[in-house]
């Protein structure tokens, strides 16, 4: 690429996404299922799961309080198979892996300090950090378009292949999306999809020149918009040519590896906290939901065309640290963004307690989580925090 191929104001940027069977992913689904596994048993699970995986061997670490039975060992297998690892010569077999559980009860130093003792409302954060939400009006999600077209393509690869249109595809992939923007205003505007880049996992006898049309045929051209697409996209479909050995054979996987994948495709920013494995009590994930909740509540209410929030709370504390709005220069005429925080504060409760309570988050809805995005979701119920409040704005309109 030559820079001489851009004029003033536009601007190139690409978003990647894995499929569910990518090694990183099979690791985020199982944490998550354990999670929804010990949820449904006890809402007042503490849960922090991590698992790796290499091989044919799963390991499963963490710290869990959970009052009811849970089995997590066919947890890990009946995930496994859900994803489509039947057979060792994929990267993993549900039915021979090895697993290994290594869990402990949470530790009395963080339980003290953030649940006991404590009403329920006084819930303190699990731990300290800061989190961030992100929203954007280029799509009717208001999610960025780079990163939702990478995550359908991932999603579409998962299906052509669970339906049997594309039977010789395996589980693991990736894909990703370079859109070339401009600027118009306080608007971003995509003005093309610049390439495609799709690489999938495949039975060792389909031959490449046939995987790269029926990929391009049965995968990319149904999900990315046609007036995007012109004469000089560029489509890279499996450009190492051999993608036979995938999954936790060919490369260990590890939960909390994928958090740009999960969150908005490097758009915006990240606190660094992963979601997978995690109960709500831990603001990792929860308030991560809450910034999202508020981005989008901003965006969606007409207050500004983007917008970045970031929460930093303190390990056993209840109330947050700090609250930050930044609507890069598109707040709505006669607003800036102090009112922006104004409106943030009168219309949200961003303690633990609260943002757990108004989203609904004890209830067992983490495994759907766990891959294709945790944002930008719209017609899914269960992800509350894409449902924009309405704002009561009364604290501006008084100026």
């Amino acid at each position: 690429m030559n820079v001489s191929e851009l004029n003033q104001g536009e601007f190139y940027f690409a978003s990647e996404s894995v499929t569910e069977g990518h090694p990183d992913k099979l690791c985020d689904q199982v944490s998550d299922a354990i999670l929804d596994a010990c949820l449904e048993v006890d809402p007042k699970s503490k849960v922090a799961c991590e698992t790796v995986a290499k091989g044919n061997f799963v390991l499963l670490a963490g710290e869990i309080t959970c009052s009811g039975k849970v089995n997590y060992e066919q947890i890990v297998r009946d995930t496994i198979k859900r994803i489509g690892y039947d057979d060792v010569n994929k990267g993993i077999d549900y039915k021979t892996c090895d697993v290994v559980i290594k869990i402990n009860t949470q530790s009395p130093d963080i339980s003290q300090s953030v649940h006991e003792k404590k009403s329920d409302e006084d819930l303190g954060a699990g731990d300290q950090g800061h989190m961030f939400g992100y929203a954007t009006d280029e799509t009717k999600e208001l999610f960025p378009l780079t990163h939702l077209l990478a995550l359908r393509l991932s999603k579409k690869l998962a299906e052509v292949r669970k339906s049997g249109t594309l039977k010789y595809l395996r589980p693991d992939g990736k894909t990703q999306i370079t859109i070339k923007y401009k600027q118009e205003g306080k608007n971003i505007v995509p003005v093309r999809i610049h390439n495609v880049l799709v690489s999938t996992q495949h039975d060792e006898d389909v031959e490449l020149e046939t995987l790269r049309a029926d990929v391009k045929e049965h995968v990319i051209l149904p999900c990315l918009p046609k007036e995007l697409l012109d004469k000089d996209t560029t489509y890279f479909i499996n450009p190492s040519e051999k993608f036979v050995l995938g999954g936790p054979e060919a490369d260990a996987g590890l939960t909390g590896r994928k958090i740009i994948v999960d969150t908005y495709g490097g758009w915006g920013a990240h606190g660094g906290g992963a979601f997978s494995g995690k109960d709500p009590s831990k603001v990792d994930r929860s308030a991560a939901y809450g910034a999202r909740w508020v981005a989008k509540s901003l965006v969606a209410g007409g207050l500004c065309k983007r917008c970045l929030v970031q929460v930093s709370y303190s390990i056993g504390l209840a109330d947050p640290l700090s609250v930050h709005v930044d609507s890069f220069g598109t707040v709505k005429e006669g607003l800036n963004d102090s009112d922006l925080f104004k409106i943030v504060c009168k219309n949200f409760n961003l303690r633990p307690y609260n943002l757990i309570t108004e989203l609904k988050l004890l209830r067992p809805i983490y495994s759907k989580t766990s891959s294709y995005g945790h944002f930008g979701r719209d017609n899914e119920p269960d992800f509350t925090w894409e449902t924009p409040k309405q704002l009561d704005l009364n604290i501006v309109q008084k100026k």
